[in-house]
């Protein structure tokens, strides 16, 4: 008996309703380099590891955040509430080519000088312990958390209410295999 999936029968528009009625928390990752910030808006993340504790962020080939943490050993993962939708609309509906984002919000430099958004007291810093690109638009960033902090937020800020933002880069522009 072959069980194997006919790739003619996926059906992308059913696998995108599943994908929005999942409905995760978005996150903003922030990171520096050199001096260098950057920072954008996530919506692929999960925890992917439980002794020792990971997190799996991907993130967009065509944002900074990924040239700039291809060079950051450091990270920074802020899980928004409702209030935050102004600190996403900054961080998913502009990119660092417009405008230094972090001019435009509340910040300290955490560990390694990585941008720790005053705002949002859901967040914990990791440092990388892998990297891994399929080949696709994202690659997967595994994260080793070293220091955690949770208010009392909970009324998410979720991908259904992130629908609105205009992205700052548009598909067309991540970086594809050649």
């Amino acid at each position: 008996m072959n069980h194997q999936p006919d790739p003619d029968a996926f059906d992308r528009d059913v696998f995108d309703a599943l994908m929005a009625d999942v409905d995760p928390v978005m996150i903003i990752v922030t990171t520096a380099s050199d001096g260098v910030r950057a920072g954008c808006l996530v919506g692929f993340h999960t925890q992917c590891g439980i002794d020792p504790v990971e997190y799996a962020v991907w993130l967009s080939k065509a944002n900074n955040t990924y040239r700039i943490g291809a060079l950051s050993e450091t990270f920074a993962v802020h899980v928004l509430s409702k209030e935050h939708h102004d600190l996403a609309e900054l961080f998913g509906g502009h990119t660092e080519e417009e405008f230094d984002k972090f001019e435009r919000c509340e910040w300290t430099p955490g560990p390694d000088g990585v941008p720790l958004l005053d705002a949002v007291a859901d967040r914990f810093v990791a440092t990388r312990h892998a990297w891994l690109d399929p080949g696709a638009d994202h690659v997967c960033l595994v994260l080793r958390p070293v220091l955690a902090e949770h208010g009392d937020a909970d009324d998410w800020f979720r991908l259904a209410d992130a629908s609105a933002i205009e992205p700052g880069h548009e598909a067309e522009e991540r970086q594809r295999p050649s």
